[in-house]
């Protein structure tokens, strides 16, 4: 296995709940106040390594991107469980495995997706 290999983890979960929730590269981007780039975000979602500092910074641009673009009231926002890189990345030293993991929004994600129908 060649260095190249170990820099690529493949897709990471953040991409799935992105998608998920209807959430492109430009939506982190816009409302992250740390200066995120897109190219940063899909760096993300594609599993390139990034440091932890970085995946930090993504997953609090995903919170602030579903907490104020597709949550509705008060009562979802208090319920709303909030990402931390653990549940989002693969190579993070405490990563919430595949096996057994369910999205802790899943009923959010649900509603919010109802009330787009």
């Amino acid at each position: 296995m060649n260095e190249e290999n170990q820099l690529n983890h493949g897709i990471q979960r953040i991409d799935s709940i992105m998608t998920s929730w209807e959430l492109g590269n430009h939506d982190l981007v816009e409302v992250s106040t740390e200066q995120l780039t897109h190219k940063q975000v899909q760096k993300a979602r594609a599993g390139r390594q990034i440091s932890l500092k970085m995946m930090q910074k993504v997953a609090r641009a995903l919170n602030v991107a579903i907490w104020t673009n597709r949550l509705r009231d008060e009562a979802q926002k208090d319920a709303y469980y909030e990402y931390i890189h653990n549940d989002l990345f693969s190579f993070s030293k405490s990563y919430r495995g595949d096996e057994g993991w369910q999205d802790p929004n899943a009923a959010l994600l649900a509603a919010y997706l109802s009330d787009e129908a």
